[in-house]
């Protein structure tokens, strides 16, 4: 089967959707299926306000409808809600083709965070634009109850899963810091709540890897923690495992993979008890989730590391993708679309 994936975020961004991306269109080509990624690096880009990092597409439409007109695909699915993805919903409609979509992003939040716009305006946009979707994929329970309440309807479960060959326990790198190690992995930026981390009166160091438009901002502001910057592959996996605890102060995260991967190190989380960690950290064995986040820190000390890695383990990419694969739907029909 010919599988078409349109995705705003892609290289050389790397976060949650790209890595999930990644891992399922590799599941997917080993299940025998055509995976054809349509992402910006296909096309002319500019720099997203207020997040240069992130490159979004200009006028994508005429080009990825041809594209797309190429390529046929048996079934589509859309990643994102960026310009390509719209452009792609926007083919999809035109052609009465059918679709699936993801959530992976809690735009509402995201947006009200960064310009004074109502969360129930975010939420009637993104009901607009997943209303016509076959099945519209979500990581958790929490964020389906969510979505549900606010008028969405086709909602379908899809986990995630983590690469625990990469990510495992093992003595990581020197960091030459004072133990407990508290760190935190992922975007420097507002809508992650790394403030919350940051302020927190808590013993031993604390290690921020990652980077984001608030890093030099912060960085002077904190200037007593360790930010060592963006880290990818065996260097950031073995910098997860030099930690004693992982710090998740986001309250935004649909699921917050990076939560998977220090578990696969063999290293506790503490968060917050909201969307994402909730339905994350569903064992007292494997971290602490508290409304102090401090006290979630202090809980999360206490859990074994060889528990937190035997947790990780029951989460595989080919449990995902199959569930990934098995809510797709044939363009032209109202057939599942899982045959090779």
């Amino acid at each position: 089967m010919k599988i078409a994936i349109i995705s705003d975020a892609w290289h050389p961004q790397i976060n949650g959707v790209v890595n999930s991306m990644l891992h399922t269109r590799h599941c997917l080509e080993q299940f025998g299926h055509r995976v054809e990624m349509f992402t910006p690096q296909d096309f002319t880009t500019v720099p997203c306000p207020t997040y240069p990092s992130i490159r979004l597409s200009v006028t994508p439409g005429r080009k990825l409808s041809r594209m797309l007109d190429d390529y046929a695909p048996d079934s589509l699915h859309i990643a994102t809600e960026g310009p390509l993805g719209l452009a792609a919903r926007n083919w999809c409609r035109q052609n009465k083709l059918r679709f699936t979509t993801a959530y992976h992003t809690q735009f509402p939040q995201y947006v009200s965070l960064r310009a004074p716009v109502p969360l129930s305006w975010g939420y009637r946009m993104m009901r607009w634009f997943h209303g016509p979707s076959q099945a519209v994929m979500v990581p958790t329970a929490s964020v389906k109850h969510e979505l549900e309440s606010h008028g969405f309807d086709n909602i379908r479960l899809w986990s995630r899963g983590v690469n625990t060959a990469l990510f495992h326990p093992q003595p990581g790198v020197d960091l030459g810091l004072p133990h407990p190690i508290n760190m935190y992995v992922g975007r420097v930026a507002v809508e992650k709540n790394i403030g919350d981390f940051l302020n927190l009166d808590l013993p031993g160091s604390k290690l921020v890897i990652g980077d984001g438009p608030d890093l030099e901002k912060l960085k002077k502001e904190h200037p007593e923690v360790k930010f060592v910057g963006f880290k990818t592959g065996e260097e950031l996996a073995a910098h997860i495992a030099a930690a004693d605890v992982f710090v998740f102060p986001s309250r935004t995260d649909t699921f917050g993979l990076v939560m998977l991967e220090a578990l696969a190190c063999g290293v506790p989380v503490a968060a917050y008890p909201v969307t994402g960690p909730i339905d994350v950290i569903t064992s007292d064995k494997v971290g602490c989730l508290d409304k102090d986040l401090k006290t979630a820190v202090q809980g999360a000390l206490q859990c074994k590391r060889a528990d937190c890695r035997e947790y990780a383990l029951n989460y595989t990419w080919e449990a995902a993708s199959r569930t990934f694969e098995s809510h797709l739907v044939n363009c032209r029909s109202g057939e599942k679309s899982v045959a090779v």
